[in-house]
């Protein structure tokens, strides 16, 4: 299992990543914190932008297209995709996680 970061410009932005990303079965769970202040350097300048934060459930063979979905609907050149692999997971969870990937 592995859990995504990823920021968005926006609420209406977020929530239609996150459905896509569930109705397509690419994750089980979307998480979508508001009003996240990013603070970065970007072609040379320094930024500070409030964003939304998605915390993505899923798997780590789903990974890559997930983030190529991402990828597609992002309105950024440059997306936050970052994965970060679990290590200890309760096992329902992780069950239900693969149970909604895997449709069963």
């Amino acid at each position: 299992m592995v859990v995504v970061l990823c920021t968005v410009s926006s609420e209406d932005e977020g929530r239609q990543i996150a459905k896509t990303l569930i109705k397509e079965k690419l994750c089980a769970c979307v998480n979508q914190i508001p009003k996240v202040t990013s603070y970065y350097i970007y072609e040379g300048e320094f930024c500070e932008d409030s964003e939304e934060l998605l915390i993505i459930k899923t798997l780590k063979i789903s990974f890559e297209l997930l983030k190529k979905r991402i990828e597609e609907l992002h309105s950024y050149d440059t997306v936050e995709i970052v994965a970060l692999e679990v290590k200890d997971v309760n096992e329902n969870y992780l069950n239900w996680v693969q149970g909604v990937i895997y449709d069963k």
